[in-house]
């Protein structure tokens, strides 16, 4: 059992920044990916980006450049730097281990605007 907490959200200007960040409760060198996925009102929730426990990483064409994923296996953590942030970004940011099972977290809201 994986319980994920994610924080860092708030609101932002477009071109600011946010630091999104996800504490497990296990280590997370024994999940295999784990990643950040969002969902705006009226929208699917859609792949942000992975990072898998060697450190290969995916993003979404959306924020490729802006985005850039990251792990600290020393605090159980991983996190979402998002610079140039712009409206579209405006979600609830969820928070995804996969290992056998799939854990999610709760969300935290990302609000961009000025």
């Amino acid at each position: 059992q994986v319980t994920l907490v994610e924080s860092g959200g708030g609101l932002a200007q477009p071109g600011g920044s946010l630091r999104l960040s996800c504490a497990a409760s296990t280590s997370i060198t024994a999940i295999y990916t784990m990643g950040w996925y969002r969902q705006a009102p009226g929208n699917q929730r859609e792949l942000v980006a992975t990072i898998t426990s060697s450190e290969r990483t995916i993003y979404a064409d959306s924020v490729k450049g802006r985005f850039t994923i990251s792990r600290d296996n020393t605090k159980n953590t991983v996190y979402l730097q998002m610079n140039s942030l712009k409206p579209e970004d405006t979600a609830v940011y969820y928070c995804n281990a996969q290992t056998v099972l799939n854990y999610w977290g709760k969300g935290t809201l990302v609000t961009v605007s000025s």
